[in-house]
């Protein structure tokens, strides 16, 4: 049996599409970047992911329940028109699932016939004197005013050509942890372009600004819709604390499922 299964609850034509993958990671960035893009764009949900390994929670947004793995569709609102495809997810894939997970997304992503894989991650900023916890006032002034690097990877010689020809610096030597770093070995394995765009990001909480940079990236590359970032930055410590408070609180309920398992495992 399959650990994953994508069911699609709309019917959509997705050949050709470029594909954004927007789990949670450090800093969230992956999922913050999706999440602006599916509002900014107004994209539809066309499916959801299902496991048994993904959280057994619904988000509810407005009144209406979501699922913790939602993929949507629709197109860019440039002169391109190119069909997107987001799946976003506000949860991090614990590492002994990563490969499934990236073997179900590819295996749809070509059955679909999509064009490509574009995977937004943070990776730990080591800059001097930027905290690592919760940010006062004067230190998220001083964060808004430094530049945030942003790198890429590609999986093919056409992916790693379209980076040099947007000018996006070239990540040479180290590692891409998580669903990124899976997605990349399988874009490897099937001769597929798959595309990481890698944002400084902060590892103790959630960062909307590298987020963002993220995003100011994939419009350049792909979108070509001159995506305004300003609200993403504005609403920054909403988004953080958003987010921050449901993977608090799916942690907290995943532990009590846990414990009351063993209690009546053990009595």
């Amino acid at each position: 049996m399959n650990d994953f299964d994508i069911i699609e609850i709309r019917p959509a034509n997705l050949k050709g599409a470029y594909v954004i993958e927007g789990f949670s990671s450090t800093g969230l960035v992956g999922s913050i970047a999706a999440n602006y893009i599916v509002t900014l764009l107004g994209l539809e949900q066309v499916a959801v992911l299902d496991s048994p390994y993904m959280p057994s929670v619904s988000i509810v947004r407005d009144g209406i329940p979501h699922s913790p793995v939602r993929i949507y569709a629709g197109k860019a609102k440039g002169d391109h028109q190119d069909k997107i495809v987001v799946m976003v997810s506000e949860f991090e894939p614990p590492q002994e699932i990563l490969k499934s997970l990236a073997i179900t997304f590819m295996d749809w992503v070509e059955e679909k016939k999509c064009k490509m894989v574009i995977s937004p991650e943070g990776v730990a900023s080591n800059a001097e004197g930027l905290p690592l916890v919760e940010m006062d006032a004067e230190e998220t002034i001083r964060r808004e005013k430094e530049e945030i690097l942003v790198y890429g990877v590609g999986s093919t010689p056409k992916a790693r050509e379209l980076l040099a020809a947007h000018n996006v610096p070239t990540f040479n030597n180290g590692v891409v942890l998580g669903l990124a770093g899976v997605l990349l070995n399988e874009g490897v394995n099937r001769d597929f372009d798959v595309i990481s765009i890698l944002s400084e990001a902060h590892s103790e909480y959630p960062d909307a600004r590298a987020a963002a940079a993220a995003v100011e990236v994939i419009d350049r590359i792909l979108l070509h819709t001159k995506l305004d970032t300003k609200p993403l930055l504005e609403e920054a410590g909403l988004i953080e604390q958003a987010l921050k408070d449901i993977n608090k609180r799916t942690s907290t309920s995943e532990e009590m499922a846990k414990r009351r398992s063993r209690e009546i495992m053990f009595g």
